[in-house]
């Protein structure tokens, strides 16, 4: 598909640390056209309708009922936008934007008018799921169990001030759960998409660190079909995953004997590390959740959208 000279394309809540970091991997680019609105008018409603239809491609950096309110803005029937929100990721008429993730879903994205931008923990969590479901090794009614530790700047300029206040809380350098109640909202597209017949019990683990992101997923080998070993396991999603630049697949058991949440900092790829035995085995993601669990995801997806070569300005090394 060839690109069309200079698209424009306009980021709608370019002040939130989503919508900051795409601007970050655009803002050199002169193969695009950055479309900025004045400050004193990111807020009025007309002002920001002329944006979204003017663009060939807009990126929604915002809560999910002023994303649903913003694409109910849109009549150009050439704009294309990436949503970062949470609202469209299981709506129907929207392609999911994990390129990597299931056969035929980059060509889909390259032709999608809607694009939903994963959320971070579900990245992590589909990326070693979604290809057992679907080569028919993890039952879709297995009872999944996850826990995903990652930086505190996912939640945002709120808990990003909390953690970097010069008087803060003591108890914010310990690793903290939330989301006790086990409704986390990355959970609906983390059933749809990997085709699970139960939601995974779900917890997300706050660290003190700014970003990056392990997401981790225990199976008992005994319950897989065939029952694989943990090594067997490994070797199939290397295969699946094979000549992706995006998502690698480390070797066995990785190269140390820890994983460290923070190790792809910075990066906009994401890594698989499988360990265990014969009996059990660990799958773990690793990546940036503001990389390839948000921004540098939602520029992958632009690219492919656009017809750029797809790692355009990312952080490949």
């Amino acid at each position: 598909m060839e690109h069309m000279s200079k698209p424009k394309v306009y980021i709608d809540g370019k002040e939130g640390t989503t919508g900051l970091q795409i601007y970050e991997r655009l803002g050199g680019r002169d193969d695009i056209e950055l479309l900025l609105i004045d400050e004193d008018k990111r807020k009025d409603v007309e002002e920001r309708k002329k944006f979204l239809n003017a663009a060939d491609l807009v990126f929604l950096c915002l809560p999910d009922a002023a994303a649903v309110e913003a694409v109910s803005l849109i009549d150009n029937p050439k704009t294309k936008v990436i949503d970062a929100s949470t609202a469209h990721r299981t709506a129907p008429g929207w392609v999911y934007g994990f390129p990597e993730l299931l056969a035929g879903q980059r060509q889909r994205i390259k032709f999608a008018g809607r694009v939903a931008n994963p959320g971070c923990h579900a990245t992590g969590f589909l990326s070693t799921v979604a290809p057992l479901v679907n080569l028919d090794i993890l039952p879709k009614d297995y009872p999944l169990a996850c826990y995903s530790l990652t930086g505190y700047s996912g939640g945002g300029k709120k808990l990003i001030a909390e953690y970097e206040a010069p008087d803060r809380d003591p108890r914010l350098a310990s690793p903290a759960p939330y989301a006790l109640g086990l409704q986390h909202k990355h959970l609906p597209e983390m059933q749809t998409v990997a085709g699970l017949a139960m939601a995974p019990n779900f917890l997300p683990v706050l660290g003190d660190i700014y970003k990056g992101m392990t997401t981790c997923v225990m199976l008992q080998n005994g319950l897989l079909k065939g029952q694989p070993s943990a090594q067997d396991i490994r070797d199939l999603l290397c295969n699946y995953y094979q000549d992706q630049k995006l998502v690698r697949v480390a070797e066995f058991g990785g190269s140390e004997p820890r994983l460290y949440t923070n190790e792809l900092a910075g990066k906009d790829y994401l890594e698989i590390t499988v360990s265990g035995n014969g009996d059990q085995t660990l799958l773990s993601a690793q990546f940036d959740n503001l990389g390839k669990g948000a921004s540098g995801a939602a520029v992958q997806n632009m690219n492919l959208m656009l017809g750029f070569e797809e790692t355009a300005g990312l952080n490949m090394d």
